[in-house]
């Protein structure tokens, strides 16, 4: 069962979640097997706020509502420039490496699965991405919400500088 065939998208007044991925983890205990599940949600409000969050339990909805919730707690504000991003970026975690390039209007979302639920859920439209070294939904994750955390407009980093356009 493929990732974007589990992947869902469900609207909580201004919030879009996102489910990356659901894995599931088997404990051996006298009766046979005991199985729990981890989920890895992608929260944001399409305007410039993005969050990931994981939660684990024994069902899958009650651990994506936890991943929701953890994902709440660890808002980010994100710098956008109409529907694209400022500037090129790249974005690191453990091993894997998310580069996230600016687009001209109408370009679309070009990314992957992990990248895009991230992308899309921050509200960007138009952006190229390419992922490096690691393939793992997770550090992808966090590696182009690193990327997003590191973006500054130009008015800002006059302002940052006391520097006059």
């Amino acid at each position: 069962m493929s990732t974007d065939s589990r992947e869902r998208d469900r609207d909580r007044g201004e919030w879009a979640e996102s489910v990356v991925s659901i894995r599931r983890c088997a404990a051996v205990v006298k009766g046979g097997r005991r199985f729990s599940f981890n989920a890895l949600v992608v929260v944001g409000n399409g305007r410039g706020q993005v969050a990931w969050g994981y939660g684990k339990a024994n069902e899958v909805p009650p651990a994506v509502e936890k991943g929701v919730k953890d994902a709440h707690k660890q808002m980010n504000r994100v710098q956008l420039k109409g529907g694209t991003i400022p500037h090129a970026v790249i974005g690191k975690f453990g091993a894997a490496r998310v580069l996230l390039m600016p687009a001209v209007p109408g370009t679309g979302v070009i990314a992957g699965g992990a990248v895009r639920a991230v992308v899309e859920a921050a509200g960007i439209k138009d952006v190229l991405t390419k992922s490096f070294g690691s393939n793992n939904k997770l550090n992808l994750v966090k590696a182009a919400i690193d990327a997003l955390t590191q973006l500054r407009t130009k008015e800002e980093i006059a302002r940052l500088r006391g520097v006059a356009l």
